[in-house]
């Protein structure tokens, strides 16, 4: 199942583990955004979250840790929001908090 082109310039809502399993493994640079809908700080992100997707080669995918908790458990999240890179299926340097779209550039230009 593999995702057109086009959609990558938007954020990816993740279902399952699989799907970002999946995700991961497909493209070689990943932010995953993990956010809840009642958190402040994930809604402000949220902008910065698509732009970046819009405008670097990263493929950004948004796990709702309410949806998928022993997910968002298992990879160690504890508060949102939290921002993770990956390069080449391996995960890389993790943000906590709002960040710095200009931040969020920097990063995937280094892992592209």
């Amino acid at each position: 199942m593999s995702t057109p082109t086009a959609e990558l310039d938007e954020p990816i809502h993740v279902e399952s583990e699989a799907h970002f399993e999946e995700l991961v493994a497909e493209h070689p640079v990943v932010l995953v955004d993990f956010y809840a809908d009642w958190c402040g700080p994930c809604k402000m992100l949220e902008p910065t979250v698509e732009e970046v997707a819009a405008e670097t080669d990263a493929v950004v995918v948004k796990v709702d840790i309410d949806e998928l908790q022993e997910f968002a458990r298992d990879r160690g999240v504890r508060s949102v929001p939290t921002l993770q890179f990956y390069a080449n299926g391996e995960p890389d340097e993790r943000l906590v908090g709002v960040q710095d779209k200009a931040d969020l550039v920097e990063i995937v230009e280094r892992l592209a």
